[in-house]
């Protein structure tokens, strides 16, 4: 679990902290852990990309050298410089979130010294080497080498040019710290020089020829000087590393202890874990009874691993629920059941807990803060030092006894296992009598049935069974309380076929009548068990659907509540608004007759003023509102509702004489009758009365004139097909009652709009006819709709 918790830290002294994870010795360490890493986990929620240790590595060693007065390279001093950068971003992110005490006692006395990184940033470069800014002095010197190498290379071409013909290459190497050429070896006389070097084959020399060895020892001297020029600027940033190597060396233990804690939350959030609440077991008072043990849906994070990376089978989580009375937990069943399973992962759970992580279970996570978890998990077996499985159980156990506290888990596998039977369970009860009694909880897997008994005997001693499936015959690694493991072996057996006759006689052997019935009991408790899980399961569900139903109910009444509510204010406020009027009305007329002599006739006009005010503000005064006319007439452009199709509707053609209009909604378009459709009030529309047929037909009127106008001219270059209806359906209503015609401009094109402005108009029912224009109108371009 180390392993796996080291690869969600940020730092390498973070992951090696991590995988060797230390455990603490008292609970406040241990509050203090947890503290940490619930401000951690609610940082990360609140911070974009969590937090950051760009920059920070390992300069542990670099700070020790330092001490000692040795001399930094560059890239130390620049490890040292982003190290330092990156604590600072660390404590500035800290600093703005004050709500995090742990956190912020962690970083409130970091020193980041950013005088000294100025100065190393000053000095060194991004390749961490010493910068030419770094002095005065070295900007001269390397000047000076720049000087003399320009030399040195203006001279060497010079001879290659003249001696082409023995140079091998048109190349200026270097041996040592001299510059040289290479020669052809038959011609080395050519260029009189020293040699340096040859090649394998022996073709080639490498010569420095006489002309440039003064410049070579010149370089020479230039190239001490820069170094030792650059050892200096490098001891003097080490000097300052060295005077602050103490907050230097704190630093880096806070920045690795806060990496620690953010691969704790971020490892907790990928296992879903929760934060666990340590509880106090002991048993007092009827008034104050001790905790329970509260571990629901407990997983192993190792099981969740091997799930989530290496495809591993599904986690069946495990409940743990342990009364404070309850000193012993005997848990029994078939093997491969998971019994060793649930000894692990509450061993890993209670120590996770201790080291500050939260455990992999469901909410409210409540356990016991045990000063030691102590395991007998296996057998220490061994030829070479003579020790068979009981040897290596005795010896595991005698070391657990010298060991225990009083506030001690005790875990054993297989307890009393691999001796006598008789013998072995005698053990077995005999220690866990003892461990009752000497540690704050025992949990035991065996196959001892006399050990399923010890819970009617002492109330310190509870049993739990590991399910098995007897249709499937296999474990379904379910945890079931209060009731013992039942033996399956001759039953598995008899299923996987083995001879009938050799099961019955194993039967026979066992003397079994009362085991049998014994087994009878257990399952027909499993069953009745598995009985009670369903019901609750429906029960729960039920619960949540009321309790569903009744937020419901509580929001629509409290939002009526307020509907209410407003509405009596806005009442309110109107008849306030018309008190306070009235009485400056009112205020006004006595105003009038106070004024001179009033006369009769003065009081006469005040009678009629203050009647038209209690006309206008006295509800019962006021005249009752005229009543809503019987029916409508739906008009073009008008909103109806279609009540047989639940939609609202815009009318696009009036109603005809038959009472059948054409309307639209979205872009469906549809004829109805005025007897499918109401207002938007509700009020149902008025059908039109057919006159009677006059005895002799009247001349029909004259057609309108087809004259090509703004009005009736459709422009619908550049649209799609469906857009171009509904501006097609618009400009026709339109133009129904005051032109015989309109002109649509389609253009030419690839001709999809005119074939779809045309089966437009072939369906329309106030179209026609329609033909294309004449070629001074568009010809081709533009249809001529005639409408009926």
């Amino acid at each position: 679990m180390c392993q796996h918790l080291s690869t969600f830290a940020a730092t390498k002294l973070g992951a090696i902290a991590c995988r060797n994870l230390p455990i603490p010795t008292t609970p406040d360490q241990t509050q203090q852990l947890l503290a940490q890493t619930r401000e951690v986990y609610l940082l990360e929620s609140r911070l974009s990309g969590g937090l950051t240790f760009e920059g920070i590595s390992d300069i542990g060693d670099s700070l020790e050298r330092a001490e000692l007065q040795g001399i930094l390279s560059g890239e130390e001093l620049l490890a040292i410089a982003t190290t330092l950068a990156g604590a600072r971003q660390l404590r500035r992110t800290i600093d703005d979130h004050e709500d995090l005490p742990a956190l912020n006692a962690l970083v409130a006395d970091l020193r980041t010294y950013p005088e000294i990184e100025r100065e190393i940033h000053h000095c060194i470069d991004e390749r961490g080497r010493v910068a030419d800014r770094a002095s005065h002095k070295l900007a001269s010197i390397r000047m000076q080498m720049r000087q003399i190498r320009d030399r040195i290379y203006q001279i060497l071409q010079g001879i290659m040019q003249r001696q082409a013909n023995a140079i091998q290459e048109q190349l200026i190497a270097q041996r040592g710290d001299r510059f040289v050429i290479p020669v052809k070896a038959p011609q080395k006389e050519s260029v009189p020089g020293i040699v340096h070097d040859t090649s394998i084959s022996g073709a080639t020399f490498y010569v420095e020829p006489h002309a440039i060895v003064d410049l070579n020892n010149q370089m020479r001297l230039q190239v001490r000087q820069e170094q030792a020029e650059e050892e200096a600027i490098r001891r003097a940033l080490s000097q300052q590393v060295a005077a602050a190597g103490a907050d230097l060396e704190r630093l880096l233990a806070t920045v690795t202890v806060l990496d620690i804690a953010t691969a704790r939350a971020r490892y907790s959030l990928w296992l879903e874990a929760n934060p666990p609440r340590f509880i106090d077991r002991t048993t007092g008072t009827e008034s104050q009874k001790g905790e329970t043990v509260t571990l629901r849906h407990l997983r192993h994070p190792l099981l969740v691993w091997q799930q989530q990376h290496e495809q591993g089978s599904p986690v069946v989580p495990t409940d743990l629920l342990i009364q404070p009375q309850i000193r012993v937990v005997a848990i029994t069943g078939p093997n491969t059941g998971g019994k060793t399973v649930t000894l692990k992962t509450l061993g890993l759970a209670a120590l996770m807990a201790k080291a500050g992580l939260f455990v992999p279970a469901s909410e409210p996570v409540e356990l016991p803060w045990f000063d030691s978890v102590l395991a007998d998990i296996g057998d220490e077996q061994s030829i070479e030092q003579s020790l068979s499985t009981f040897s290596g159980h005795i010896r595991r156990i005698t070391r657990i006894l010298d060991a225990l506290t009083e506030n001690s888990l005790v875990l054993l596998d297989e307890v009393g296992a691999g001796t006598d039977p008789s013998e072995g369970s005698a053990l077995a009860i005999a220690l866990l009598q003892h461990l009752a009694g000497s540690a704050s909880l025992t949990v035991a897997t065996t196959h001892f049935g006399e050990l399923k008994a010890l819970k009617y005997q002492d109330d310190r001693f509870e049993n739990a069974s590991v399910e098995f499936d007897d249709l499937s015959l296999s474990p379904t690694y379910r945890l079931l309380w209060g009731i013992p493991g039942r033996s399956n072996a001759l039953t598995i057996a008899s299923r996987l076929g083995m001879p009938a006759e050799i099961v019955e006689v194993a039967r026979t052997l066992t003397g079994t009548g009362s085991t049998e019935e014994i087994n009878q009991v257990i399952a027909g408790l499993e069953d009745q068990r598995r009985r009670q899980e369903t019901r609750a399961k429906q029960a729960a569900e039920l619960v949540k659907q009321s309790e569903r139903l009744h937020r419901e109910l509580s929001q629509k009444a409290a939002q009526l509540q307020e509907r209410e509510q407003q509405l009596k204010l806005s009442q309110e406020k109107a008849v306030q608004d018309a008190i306070l009027a009235a009485k400056a009305e009112i205020a006004a007329v006595i105003r009038r007759l106070q004024q001179g002599s009033p006369t009769a006739a003065d009081a006469g006009l005040a009678t009629e003023a203050l009647g038209e005010i209690a006309d206008r503000h006295l509800p019962s005064r006021r005249e009752p509102p005229p009543k809503p006319k019987p029916g409508f007439r739906p008009q073009v452009g008008d909103r109806v509702r279609i009540p047989r199709l639940g939609q609202t509707a815009e009318v696009i053609v009036a109603p005809n004489a038959d009472g059948e209009l054409s309307v639209r909604f979205g872009l469906m378009k549809m004829t109805v009758s005025l007897t499918d459709i109401e207002s938007l009030e509700g009020e149902k529309p008025e059908m039109p009365v057919k006159p009677k047929p006059a005895p002799a037909p009247a001349p029909a009127p004259a057609a309108l004139p087809t004259v090509r106008t703004s009005y009736n001219t459709l422009d619908l270059r550049g649209s799609r097909v469906a857009d171009a209806e509904i501006e097609l359906e618009r400009a026709i209503a339109q133009a129904i009652p005051t032109s015989g015609a309109v002109w649509v401009i389609h253009g030419k094109g690839t001709g999809k709009l005119r074939q779809g402005v045309h089966d437009f108009l072939e369906q329309h029912p106030h179209v026609d006819r329609y033909e294309l224009a004449r070629a001074q109108d568009g010809g081709a371009g533009v249809t001529v709709a005639y409408l009926r």
